[in-house]
């Protein structure tokens, strides 16, 4: 029999490259939810700016810290069950509901201190949040302010009452008539409030017959349906840091984690809160010679021996802790070197990386410095893969900035699950979401509100390389504002510092103030 030759759409080549232009597509992002949305006019108190977002492995739990010190947690209700899965898988189009995700709980993680022998007052403010391994249907979570390091483990327990112990109603009616004459006929009470006859004598009839009184109940323990979600702190891990914290991170082997504050990281077993072991020191014997300080450190999500941390320099250092106790020599140093002459007395400012990220696969980290989003390669420490753009319009302003403490804004990045694009905020409750497959030309611009795409003006097409020089326009007037190059105002005092992106979806949830807003594509 002679086999008929494949078509074109048939062809494995072909697939591929409809599937790599879908990839290449833009996503179009869709409002999803928002919680704790304030109306217009209304203020926002500082205790309820949320500082942290993070959500777990899963993608089915959500945690969000503010600066009050509390930690609350949303859960997701749009699971379905295996069957329903089945049926659409066999389905030709994919479920188009978007995650929905509910109030789970809150409680107060952290609350203001006093360091007596520095005379320094210690922030509530949740600084990170990070998700442990989950047990017994409990999930587990670190929180950490500037000097402590919390362990917490939530759980679901039902609500347990007492049941009815009184008397029967049609027996104490009884007992109340008959029990009337014979307190009227005490002539004398006693000062505990006993009676100068003996009314309970063995020739009466008050006596409690054989067996018991049938209508006395006795309180029961009863557990409900309704539920309820307890915190409970498990561990405190403090005293471990002389300066304030910046990043915490757990390892891949489920049992250690680090913390990183200005010149030094340290590394934890989650069993054990005495004691830490210092990995990397960069304080100098003598601090007038300090030049850099340590910004952010993470581990790498599957190599338990691997690390990288950012500098105020804009370096990125990946280290090996096989190689010694204390990791002062880098196995990897990634930097991008400044043009001749292009430096300024901004130039250091600018390049102090706020925030790093390792991809899932863990073969690229994506760092963020003031000004820019870099893709760097693990095998390539020549320099980035990838640089976006995120306002240039704001580089004439920086002695503004400067002079405004703009300039020092800490902005997150994230990653897509599979790798395929990065996001970070901005200025006037806008972020940033970049393709980085080769040949993308994504970047589109959106606001933390109900309308995110409404921001969305028309982009030039990326020049010559891919993935580098992608600028947008950023919309809104208000308070501390300005106008860029294309004469669109933007706001400083409104500021989209965190976000997360879902492990498995396009989904986002990012924080606006007060607000917690979640989109989907």
């Amino acid at each position: 029999m002679e086999r008929e030759p494949m078509s074109s759409d048939d062809r494995p080549e072909a697939a591929a490259a409809e599937s790599a232009q879908q990839q290449q597509q833009p996503l179009e992002w869709r409002f999803a939810q928002v919680f704790g949305e304030r109306a217009a006019g209304e203020d926002v108190q500082e205790v309820d700016i949320i500082s942290a977002i993070e959500f777990d492995k899963s993608g089915d739990h959500l945690a969000t810290g503010d600066r009050g010190g509390r930690v609350v947690l949303f859960e997701r209700t749009d699971t379905v069950d295996s069957a329903s899965r089945r049926e659409l898988e066999r389905q030709e189009y994919p479920n188009a509901r978007h995650p929905e995700f509910r109030y789970r709980t809150e409680f107060q993680s952290h609350e203001p201190e006093f360091d007596y022998l520095k005379s320094l007052e210690i922030e509530e403010k949740i600084n990170k949040i990070k998700w442990c391994q989950t047990a017994n249907n409990s999930v587990f979570l670190l929180s950490t302010n500037d000097k402590t390091i919390k362990y917490w483990k939530v759980q679901e327990k039902k609500v347990k009452r007492v049941s009815v112990m009184n008397l029967d109603t049609s027996r104490s009616s009884d007992n109340s008539s008959t029990s009337s004459p014979s307190a009227n006929s005490c002539k004398a009470l006693l000062p505990n409030g006993g009676c100068s006859e003996k009314l309970y004598s063995p020739n009466n009839n008050m006596s409690f017959p054989p067996g018991g009184c049938a209508s006395l109940r006795l309180p029961v323990v009863v557990t409900g349906q309704d539920s309820n979600h307890v915190a409970r702190c498990r561990r405190v891990y403090a005293h471990a840091h002389d300066y304030h914290i910046n990043s915490i991170s757990n390892n891949s082997d489920g049992e250690t984690f680090i913390s990183a504050d200005d010149l030094r990281i340290n590394l934890w077993n989650l069993e054990i809160n005495s004691q830490s072991f210092n990995i990397v020191d960069v304080k100098p014997a003598n601090m007038e010679d300090l030049t850099e300080v340590i910004t952010c450190a993470e581990f790498h999500p599957t190599h338990c021996n691997t690390l990288a941390y950012s500098s105020s320099k804009g370096t990125i250092r990946l280290i090996d802790l096989r190689q010694s106790a204390l990791c002062d020599n880098h196995a990897k140093l990634f930097e991008e070197h400044d043009a001749p002459g292009s430096r300024s007395f901004f130039t250091e400012i600018i390049a102090s990386v706020s925030d790093i990220k390792f991809a899932r696969d863990g073969r690229h980290i994506l760092s963020r410095d003031y000004m820019t989003l870099k893709l760097w390669d693990l095998n390539m420490d020549s320099g980035p893969v990838a640089t976006f753009q995120v306002h240039e319009y704001l580089r004439p302003k920086l002695c503004d900035l400067y002079e405004n403490d703009s300039i020092f804004d800490k902005f997150e990045c994230c990653l897509s699950g599979d790798g395929l694009r990065v996001a970070t905020g901005s200025y006037s409750n806008l972020f940033r979401v970049f393709g980085c497959a080769p040949g993308s030309t994504e970047a589109s611009t959106l606001e933390a509100s109900r309308n995110p795409m409404r921001r969305q003006v028309s982009n030039p097409a990326r020049p010559g390389r891919t993935l580098t020089s992608l600028t947008r326009a950023v919309r809104r007037g208000g308070e501390n504002t300005g106008v860029d190059t294309n004469g669109n105002s933007y706001d400083l005092s409104t500021k989209l510092l965190h976000l997360a992106w879902h492990p498995t979806e396009n989904s986002i949830a990012c924080a606006a103030a007060n607000s917690l807003y979640m989109y989907y594509a």
